[in-house]
């Protein structure tokens, strides 16, 4: 098997980083190689390529065959088509000098098309960018409406109910107004009572009889009767005394 130029993969996950190597086309890709010729990161715009030209060259002019992906790469470094000038220099064609200066014409042409390319891509890049900015700006602009609009609304809603809480507090103060005023008069009363109460505490059977008219009645009796017994056994018991002196 002839040897290859190809890539082996470096790098992380999603992140991908490529060594070109000369290898045997037994070996596996990202085993054994035989020399590094160059390095190629395909995530930058564009691509970043390192390769050492004459190294190239020199496998490729000893029959190594490069990889699809190899080659595109070659290509793009203008080594396959200094290749084909030296071919032609070996069999007559063209010479020495005017190979290189048809190289040297086709790089000018090549650099200024990545030159191109790269200001377009950079372009692009800017654009895509302020579109990006834009979107951006659009949806806060909405989202800062919604948020003023329920705020808004939030603020209404507080408002009507500022104003609808004080005409249902009205008449609950109204209400309130004269429970409050009949407490102190209630406390009142009650200092009151007790004085009211010690004067007539020797005529309760007096005050006693307007509230209950037909019980007192039967009460009403017996407690006229006592005073009037006692009197009599006052009056008896002063005659003995009377009685007594005399005979004495």
């Amino acid at each position: 098997m002839p040897t290859k130029i190809r890539l082996q993969r470096r790098g992380r996950k999603k992140r991908p980083y490529f060594h070109i190597v000369i290898a045997d086309g037994r070996a596996p890709r990202d085993g054994r190689y035989i020399e590094k010729i160059g390095t190629y990161d395909p995530l930058p715009q564009p691509a970043e390529i390192t390769i050492d030209f004459d190294r190239a060259l020199y496998w490729l002019q000893t029959g190594a065959q490069p990889t699809a992906t190899a080659r595109a790469i070659l290509s793009y470094k203008g080594i396959l088509y200094k290749n084909h000038l030296q071919k032609g220099i070996a069999k007559g064609a063209l010479t020495q000098e005017q190979a290189d200066a048809k190289f040297d014409a086709w790089m000018k042409e090549k650099e200024e098309k990545i030159s191109h390319v790269s200001k377009d891509v950079s372009l692009k890049m800017k654009e895509d960018k302020k579109k990006q900015l834009e979107a951006e700006k659009t949806v806060n602009e909405a989202r800062a409406a919604q948020i003023a609009k329920m705020r808004k609304a939030e603020m209404e809603g507080e408002e009507e109910a500022a104003t609808e809480e004080p005409e249902q507090k009205e008449p609950v103060t109204e209400k309130e107004e004269p429970v409050a005023k009949t407490e102190p008069a209630e406390k009142e009363a009650d200092k009151e009572k007790p004085a009211e109460k010690e004067e007539p505490a020797k005529e309760e059977p007096a005050k006693e009889e307007p509230k209950a008219k037909e019980e007192p009645k039967a009460k009403e009796e017996p407690a006229k009767e006592e005073p009037a017994k006692k009197e009599d056994t006052v009056e008896e018991a002063a005659k003995e005394k009377k009685a007594d002196n005399e005979e004495k």
